[in-house]
């Protein structure tokens, strides 16, 4: 199947969730995720504003801060064409919409979070397979980003976020596309680490 095939029919699948259902899978993923180790101490973490039928993350941010974990958000980097810049959230965070309609915080030097600060990057998908690959909407900002982390320059740990219905048994891979360590989902969490 042609992988413009393949990512309508993986994010026609997510959309015909209920949000009621997305809601309660939200809650489980959630669940999962404070449950790992590497969350059992507050730590640095990078996640994402969901849009349209992704994993609704509001809940999750929100269970996050509860539990003390720093939270970074990306904006649209205003330098680097093509990236993501994190936004370390606060009581007086702004918000503005990005060119694609996408919440952001608002560009304040004072909170940008290093990418090397980061100790959990949560990765938005519209699909995954069994080795961890991941197919996102096309735009490369993620495989831009983890491509730091895949070439040892920073040491995070990149854990998709996804519904049961995203999940393929392969996908197809392109050389930049950069694999997950971890993904998430309602039912299971799948651990690619050797």
């Amino acid at each position: 199947m042609a992988q413009q095939q393949l990512r309508r029919q993986l994010l026609d699948a997510r959309a015909s969730l209920s949000s009621a259902a997305r809601d309660e899978a939200a809650l489980q993923v959630g669940n999962h995720l404070l449950q790992l180790p590497e969350l059992q101490q507050p730590c640095q973490i990078g996640s994402y504003f969901s849009v349209k039928a992704e994993l609704p993350t509001h809940a999750i941010n929100e269970q996050l801060m509860a539990h003390n974990h720093q939270l970074s958000l990306p904006i649209l980097h205003p330098f680097r064409a093509g990236h993501l810049l994190f936004m370390q959230l606060n009581q007086t965070t702004k918000w503005t919409h990005n060119r694609f309609g996408i919440p952001e915080p608002e560009l304040d030097v004072r909170h940008v979070t290093p990418l090397g600060h980061i100790t959990i990057l949560l990765v938005p998908l519209v699909g995954f397979d069994a080795h961890g690959n991941r197919m996102g909407m096309g735009g490369g900002f993620y495989d831009r980003t983890l491509s730091a982390w895949r070439q040892g320059r920073v040491n995070l740990m990149p854990i998709g976020l996804a519904l049961d219905c995203q999940y393929v048994d392969e996908l197809p891979v392109q050389p930049w596309d950069v694999p997950l360590q971890m993904v998430i989902t309602p039912s299971k969490v799948w651990d690619f680490r050797a």
